[in-house]
Parts: structure tokens; C-alpha cells; sequence
């Protein structure tokens, strides 16, 4: 292989421990709203919103939960809020049994970038940054290494 792939994968952060929800067309302050509204209900202790692109949004809590009581967040969160994008971000999670944020650039959307934090962030944020932090560099780097030289057809 001595060209480069075209290939464009996106790359998301996924796990069972960690309560991440997906917010698509609705406004910054309902989001923070839903945020807060969760996070004070279920003890979640601090929460980080994400704009992945106009009007959308994630979410990532910092509290350390089981799969059951994630699926029942989740849940709570579709029903409460009757938002439909939610709904169908949770039947997704469900299905794959484990949620996912991406974390990379998306067709003409950028990384999802944070833009607001609130109260602790020393659990599963931090693990979140920390990946989304390592996966950054690790594209950064592979975008800027040299291309690999082609064979010539005697194999010198």
C-alpha cells in the first residue's frame, strides 16, 4: 500500500460508565437547562456541554454509573424532555449496548468543542478529555507524519 487511504473515519468516545447524551436542534440554554435538570436528579455531580455544530449539542456527566442505571438516565431524559433526537440517540445506545460520542470532525462539522462546564469534573469528564485530548494529538500527528515512499517495480 503506497498511497495514503481517503478514507474519512469518525472517531467517538464509547463506554457503559458514562452518561453522554446527544442534543440536536435545540438552543444552548435549553440544553443547560436539561443538563443541570438531570444532573441535580440523579447526582450526577458536574456535567460538560459540547457544541458539535449549530444548535447541537452534548452532553458528558461526571458521576461513574452502571449500565442499568445509564439506560434508566437516559430514559428518564427522552421522557421528561419529549425531544425526538434524544429518543433516537438513546434506541441507538440501547441497541449497541454501550454509548458513543464522536469525538472527531464529521463531513463539514468540526470536533466537538466544550462551552460550558459545570461542577465536578474529576471522574468520567476527565476521562473523556483525557481521550478526546490523546485521540487529538494521535490524528494531529498522523495528518503531519511524512508519506510513506513508493517501491520502485525491482523492490530496491
Amino acid at each position: 500500500m503506497t498511497e495514503r487511504s481517503k478514507a474519512n473515519p469518525i472517531l467517538g468516545y464509547s463506554d457503559t460508565e458514562t452518561v453522554k447524551l446527544d442534543f440536536d436542534n435545540m438552543s444552548f440554554k435549553s440544553v443547560k437547562y436539561w443538563a443541570s435538570r438531570i444532573g441535580r436528579w440523579f447526582k450526577l455531580r458536574g456535567f460538560i456541554v459540547l457544541k458539535s455544530s449549530n444548535n447541537r449539542y452534548h452532553v458528558v456527566f461526571d458521576r461513574e454509573v452502571s449500565w442499568s442505571l445509564n439506560v434508566k438516565i437516559m430514559g428518564w431524559a427522552c421522557l421528561q424532555s419529549k425531544h425526538k433526537g434524544l429518543t433516537g440517540y438513546f434506541i441507538l445506545q440501547c441497541i449497541k449496548q454501550g454509548s458513543t460520542l464522536r469525538i472527531s470532525p464529521k463531513k463539514d462539522k468540526l470536533c466537538p468543542r466544550p462551552v460550558y462546564y459545570y461542577g465536578k469534573q474529576d471522574g468520567q469528564i476527565r476521562s473523556f478529555l483525557e481521550y478526546r485530548h490523546m485521540l487529538r494529538e494521535f490524528v494531529r500527528k498522523l495528518k503531519t507524519s511524512p508519506k510513506p515512499q513508493p517501491h520502485n517495480k525491482e523492490g530496491r
